[in-house]
């Protein structure tokens, strides 16, 4: 069963009801096109799908000839007094299906449940390749379960929590991190509008934590420091100051020693002028944010740790469920992606690639067995990425295994750490550095338009397009700096 849907409380609703009934959950990016949606439902056999909106509906109703297995679509958002489609039934039929059939199948239901097996898949999610077509790896009930178990074992949640639920639900991350793992503790979601109303919604919401990828806290950071560089002399110099004290206190309770009285006014005071400002911005009772799904830089990180709204980065995959590596208010290692989660084993292979042991790894493709073998070597998942382990067992992440650039000059340049650096210029939006077979490398960047804006009206530069503005030989001049 496949659900096409934002985040929504639809989604998880409907996730759980398949789970139940012992169904195999089939989660769809929404911001997919038909043909992208077509392979993916022909590939997983769907029988049934879960549609949110009438926009992504006529989206699948393209290619609604080709997609033989599929034999009933549901409509969350449908118009209760309009006509659906052939197939089509409203998300509010079914449940009052389900209300006038309770008595009929409410034992079976009961027995589905008690009768899964740790072992039964429980989805295929489907994992975007460099090249050719995605492919569906198979968790089950054992790698999410082992996942959350894990990580609650390591990183405290608390029951009466509130979390905020942005990333997509058909990310593995958000799955595990911001939806299964909030409810197997107690906890309470709130899903935001959208990715773009996150911003007003943290101070609506008011969450204990969220989940995040690292490009929000690249922007939450850059749009502070901006906001700093447009206000008085005085209040950059506070900010600075109260930067520098947050990391003296940050380090110092990292490294298990007593702040010093001096420490703890300043710390006070600080937190008084600036800290609390900021945490007011984020709802003002946020406990941490998660990071994970890219690398995030170490200034970013040390900078939030400073102000007060810890980050704890972790690293993992879709075939992982996700979770491999987390750091943790107890262990913490700025840089690194932390330390294995219990249960799991990591190793480095003699190239460099990171490799999984644990009951989190993937049972293989779907209708994939030749893909499925590449991903182990002796009964270890190959992850792909490229890291090393210090003595205390902490996984820093240097590149993709695929990644790795060979200039003209046979140099071995890992572009991540480089990328990672340029995107923390508040001028810099994304950045993509290339050069394989070349004599040097090159990166195309993608400047942060709101920041570029601001800044060529202050100088006095006048432009009609977007286009005109960056073949202005100042704003050139200006980037060559950066």
């Amino acid at each position: 069963v496949a659900i096409l849907s934002e985040n929504r409380p639809e989604w998880a609703i409907t996730d759980l009801a398949i789970i139940s009934v012992q169904g195999i959950v089939v989660p769809i990016y929404h911001t997919l096109k038909a043909k992208q949606i077509e392979f993916i439902l022909q590939d997983s056999g769907a029988r049934v799908l879960f549609v949110s909106k009438p926009a992504l509906l006529n989206e699948v109703l393209q290619v609604r000839e080709n997609l033989k297995d599929l034999f009933k679509i549901v409509l969350m958002d449908a118009d209760q007094t309009g006509k659906l489609p052939q197939d089509v039934t409203s998300f509010q039929n079914l449940l009052d299906l389900g209300t006038s059939q309770k008595s009929k199948y409410e034992s079976k239901v009961k027995e589905l449940i008690q009768t899964a097996n740790e072992d039964d898949t429980v989805s295929f999610v489907y994992t975007s390749g460099t090249t050719g077509n995605p492919k569906g790896a198979m968790l089950s009930h054992k790698n999410f379960l082992s996942n959350v178990k894990g990580c609650s074992s390591i990183v405290q949640v608390e029951p009466h929590w509130v979390a905020l639920s942005f990333l997509p639900l058909s990310h593995v991350l958000e799955r595990t991190a911001g939806y299964y793992l909030i409810l197997y503790n107690g906890g309470t979601i709130a899903y935001a509008e959208g990715v773009n109303e996150v911003v007003q919604n943290l101070p609506e919401v008011k969450p204990d934590v969220m989940v995040s990828v690292p490009r929000l806290y690249e922007k939450m950071y850059a749009g502070i420091l901006n906001k700093i560089n447009e206000g008085s002399a005085l209040k950059k110099k506070i900010f600075l100051w109260a930067v520098e004290v947050g990391k003296e206190w940050f380090y110092t309770n990292l490294e298990k020693k007593t702040p010093s009285l001096s420490l703890k006014l300043k710390h006070r005071l600080a937190d008084k002028l600036v800290y609390s400002k900021l945490k007011a911005i984020v709802g003002g009772r946020l406990k941490f944010f998660v990071s994970g799904g890219a690398a995030l830089a170490k200034d970013i990180n040390e900078f939030f740790q400073a102000i007060g709204l810890p980050i704890l980065e972790g690293y993992g995959l879709t075939e992982t469920a996700p979770v491999l590596t987390v750091n943790t208010f107890e262990k913490m290692r700025l840089g690194s992606v932390g330390q294995p989660i219990p249960g799991v084993t990591i190793k480095i292979a003699e190239d460099g690639e990171i490799m999984a042991k644990g009951p989190n790894v993937f049972k293989g493709y779907w209708n994939r067995p030749d893909a499925t073998a590449e991903a182990f070597r002796d009964g270890w998942f190959l992850t792909g990425d490229v890291g090393v382990l210090d003595k205390d067992g902490f996984l820093s992440i240097t590149d993709r295994k695929k990644d790795i650039i060979v200039t003209s000059g046979g140099k071995n340049v890992a572009p991540q750490n480089i990328e990672g650096l340029l995107v923390t210029d508040n001028f810099i939006s994304q950045a993509v550095v290339f050069g394989d077979k070349q004599k040097y490398l090159a990166a195309l960047i993608i400047p942060d338009f709101q920041v570029l804006t601001g800044w060529a009206k202050e100088q006095g530069i006048a432009f009609g397009s977007r286009q005109e503005l960056i073949q202005n030989p100042k704003v050139i001049e200006l980037y060559n700096q950066r």
